[in-house]
C-alpha cells in the first residue's frame, strides 16, 4: 500500500537506481503517472517529459477500453475486446481521442515536442498498469523512435500483465503485484483525480 503518489515514486525510484549511470529520460504518462514519474527522474537526476498515450474507451462503458493510441499515432488494439465494434465505430473513437492528445499537447506540453528518445534508455511509467493499453502504445511510440532500451515501471500491475510486458521491453520494475488486482486505486490510501493544472504545475518545478 501506498500513501499516495509521491510515496509511490519515491519508493519506485529507490528501485530504479541501477538506472543512474544511464542518465535515462524518463517519460511518464498523464495524468496519473506524472507525480510518480516526477520523483523518479527527481531522484536519479535525469531528463523528465510526459508522452501522451490515451485508452480507447468503449462507447457504452468509457470507463473501460479495447485498446490505446500514443501521440505518434502508435495504436495498440485488444483483439478480442474490440470484436463487437464496428469499423466506423473505432474510426470515431480513435480520431476523438488523437483529438484529446493534440490537446493534452498543446496544454500540458506547451506544445513542445518530445525529447530525443533515440539511441537513449527511456523509463516508461505510469501510476499503475491495469489492461496495459497506454503502456503497450507508449512502448511503440518508443520502438518506432529507435530507443536504445526501454523499461517499463510502475507501482503496479497485475502479475499477468507484468509478465507479457516483460517479453516485449528490456525490463520491467513493478513494486507490487496483487494476486487479484482489479484497479489501481486499490494500492492507494489517497486517491483523486489529477487536473491539467496539477499536471502543468509539476513540469514547472522542473524549470
Amino acid at each position: 500500500m501506498f500513501a499516495d503518489r509521491k510515496d509511490a515514486g519515491q519508493k519506485l525510484a529507490r528501485a530504479l537506481e541501477k538506472y543512474k549511470a544511464d542518465r535515462p529520460l524518463v517519460l511518464a504518462i498523464p495524468k496519473g503517472g506524472v507525480e510518480v514519474g516526477y520523483e523518479v527522474a527527481k531522484y536519479l537526476g535525469c531528463e523528465f517529459s510526459i508522452l501522451i498515450a490515451r485508452k480507447l474507451p468503449f462507447p457504452d462503458n468509457p470507463e473501460a477500453g479495447f485498446g490505446a493510441v500514443a501521440e505518434d499515432g502508435s495504436t495498440y488494439i485488444i483483439d478480442y475486446a474490440a470484436r463487437g465494434l464496428s469499423p466506423s465505430t473505432i474510426d470515431r473513437i480513435l480520431k476523438e481521442q488523437r483529438r484529446e492528445i493534440k490537446r493534452r499537447v498543446a496544454t500540458l506540453r506547451k506544445g513542445q515536442p518530445l525529447p530525443q528518445i533515440a539511441d537513449r534508455t527511456v523509463i516508461l511509467i505510469d501510476d499503475g498498469i491495469a489492461m496495459g493499453s497506454t503502456i503497450h502504445a507508449g512502448i511503440s511510440l518508443c520502438k518506432n523512435k529507435k530507443a536504445k532500451k526501454i523499461v517499463v515501471a510502475s507501482p503496479v500491475a497485475g502479475p499477468s500483465t507484468a509478465a507479457e510486458l516483460s517479453k516485449i521491453v528490456d525490463d520491467v520494475v513493478i513494486l507490487e503485484k496483487p494476486l487479484f488486482f482489479r484497479a489501481v486505486a486499490e494500492v492507494y490510501a489517497n486517491w483523486c483525480d489529477v487536473s491539467d493544472q496539477e499536471v502543468i504545475q509539476i513540469l514547472e518545478n522542473l524549470c
